[in-house]
């Protein structure tokens, strides 16, 4: 069985400091993808960013049907979506409507990319 230690004879200093510089330069940028990714690591809240992304916006009602779900159910995923920052809301009566941030847009966009490319594979004869 291999062991896993690092036998290198010289660490090249140089590279280590401007890697480290790099991590620390976008710092912010890594806890913001960090955070977006865990949150659209549920498939069920993937899904709703999805059609958000897709609808610009929707209600609970309209997620809850398109779903198959209760409205409590989607409301608890949607909740999470905006303690997270990814969603934000309007309110238009009664209703709520919910949409991505446009700053996590840019972040999930070519996510969502991927998946209609392979939607098309499937869909062509």
């Amino acid at each position: 069985m291999e062991s896993n230690t690092c036998i290198r004879q010289f660490a090249d200093q140089a590279q280590i400091e401007t890697c480290k510089g790099k991590l620390k330069t976008a710092q912010k940028s890594f806890s913001n993808l960090s955070n977006v990714l865990a949150l659209a690591g549920n498939e069920v809240r993937l899904k709703i960013l999805y059609l958000l992304e897709e609808e610009k916006e929707l209600c609970p009602c309209d997620l809850s049907d398109i779903l198959s779900m209760t409205i409590p159910a989607v409301s608890q995923h949607l909740r999470k979506l905006k303690d997270g920052g990814i969603v934000h809301t309007r309110k238009q009566g009664q209703t709520i409507y919910y949409s991505l941030t446009q700053d996590n847009l840019k972040i999930v966009k070519p996510f969502f990319r991927h998946i209609n490319k392979e939607t098309e594979k499937v869909e062509m004869p």
